[in-house]
């Protein structure tokens, strides 16, 4: 198989990336901490059953799962506690806040994926996935998250630039679009992990499917039908970029929806460290209601 050209989709990337911050100045008055406490804000809020505290810009806008909401619908109704796990994605550049949560909801736990966009203090963006069973998840292991993974929490001994970031990052989704990492040449670390809703699918320790599932890098899996992707937030200081893609319909377990990928990517010396995943099923074609994906993928073999 020809090794996927990838200098074309890195530029694309790029351009991507830094479209995001045409209009950052004022996003950027919410520092690292202020970030933080807006996403506990709304986390408290969602277990009150009560947004009308939070600090919401007007005609602020919220969807789950891809369809448009107001706030105190979906999730709302059902939370009664935010878990233990929480990992959490912070782009003071772009004044987003996201986060990885396990939350508890009528007696269950379930899986949350938030995005909030912040400027001048107020909350304009609310964009949220959630996974309530293993129909809708399709891996579903919530109780597998109790603790934060050290490796995604540490800060890189030397920090790279922000586009040197999205381009590893860019490797990922090149190499599931190829159903192969090792055609696309995705850099992978010897400690480089990857867990999808609470599963160790790969790398030390994982036996998911063994033996290959040690490693990474030399998985080879069945590619998405169709693939898009974008970047949802860049944390410039703990070295993890964020994107949300969708893979289309897999065709496994008779899979007729997408399955969308809220992923993290520990980015740091050019090379993958760590990926978590946050996975749910959607209407098959369905937008995710928010910005046009970029760049849409149609590597070449």
């Amino acid at each position: 198989m020809k090794l996927f050209s990838f200098q074309r989709f890195w530029r694309v990337s790029i351009i991507a990336g830094s479209s995001m911050a045409t209009a950052t100045v004022q996003a950027a008055a919410c520092d690292r901490e202020c970030l933080r406490g807006v996403m506990t804000q709304y986390l408290n809020a969602v277990v009150a059953h009560n947004p009308a505290g939070l600090p919401l810009a007007p005609g602020a806008r919220f969807t789950e799962n891809t369809f448009d909401m107001k706030l105190g619908e979906g999730l709302w109704k059902e939370a009664s506690a935010v878990g233990p796990y929480r990992q959490e994605v912070i782009d003071v550049r772009e004044g987003v806040t996201g986060a990885h949560v396990v939350m508890e909801a009528n007696g269950s736990l379930v899986l949350l994926a938030a995005r909030l966009k912040v400027v001048d203090g107020k909350i304009t963006e609310v964009e949220t996935q959630v996974a309530r069973n293993a129909k809708e998840g399709f891996l579903f292991k919530p109780e597998g998250l109790k603790a934060l993974h050290p490796g995604m929490n540490t800060k890189p001994a030397t920090r790279v630039s922000r586009e040197e970031m999205i381009r590893a990052a860019a490797y990922y989704p090149v190499g599931m679009s190829l159903g192969n990492f090792v055609a696309a040449n995705a850099p992978f670390a010897p400690d480089a992990y990857r867990f999808e809703n609470g599963v160790l699918m790969a790398g030390k320790g994982c036996t998911f499917r063994p033996p290959s599932c040690e490693d990474i890098k030399g998985q080879t899996f069945k590619g998405p039908s169709k693939m898009n992707y974008r970047i949802l937030a860049v944390d410039e200081d703990l070295g993890i970029v964020w994107l949300r893609m969708n893979l289309g319909d897999r065709g496994e377990r008779n899979q007729t929806d997408d399955l969308i990928a809220f992923e993290m990517f520990k980015v740091h010396d050019g090379q993958f460290h760590g990926i978590e995943a946050f996975l749910r099923m959607v209407p098959a074609g369905r937008s995710s209601g928010w910005d046009s994906v970029y760049p849409p993928l149609t590597p070449k073999r």
